[in-house]
């Protein structure tokens, strides 16, 4: 895993967390800058990234693992821990291609919970062109609105 925050005590709170849930590999990166760089070194299963650090932000960090032909696995479940919470933000998030969000502080609970997420209920990734990342539904009822994908949408998708 990577965990990615300017402060060293938040890192230091999550790497705790996920070193009791049995995580052994964990790197650490205290900008977005590098953050990219350890990325590409280590190519980690999962991500947690604070919003906000001088330079590039985790947003920023975001959409370059997922457009950037040099990352190494644009599909690496990102989850954005963050103080910003308001709907805007959340919104930005899902934008960017975030998986999922956590409102700073942290619980061990939520952090369990978004992990499992990630790893046990992926959601499909979604390729548009003005998009990549996870699918923004987070519902399995049929989508019923004006752009509804048809059948022959559908089937061109899939193709």
């Amino acid at each position: 895993m990577l965990v990615v925050d300017d402060n060293v005590h938040m890192r230091k709170l999550v790497t705790t967390i996920l070193q009791a849930f049995g995580v052994l590999q964990i790197s650490e990166a205290e900008s977005g800058d590098r953050a990219w760089t350890v990325l590409r070194e280590t190519n980690p299963d999962v991500i947690v990234l604070d919003w906000v650090m001088e330079g590039m932000s985790g947003l920023d960090l975001v959409q370059m693992i997922r457009t950037n032909p040099q990352a190494p696995n644009p599909f690496v479940p990102v989850i954005m821990l963050t103080g910003h919470t308001s709907l805007e933000h959340v919104r930005q998030a899902r934008d960017a291609g975030v998986n999922e969000f956590i409102a700073k502080p942290v619980s061990v609970k939520t952090m369990m919970s978004r992990l499992v997420s990630v790893i046990e209920q992926p959601r499909p990734y979604v390729r548009t062109g003005v998009y990549f990342g996870p699918c923004r539904r987070r519902r399995l009822e049929d989508f019923r609105g004006p752009e509804r994908r048809t059948e022959k949408t559908k089937q061109a998708a899939a193709e």
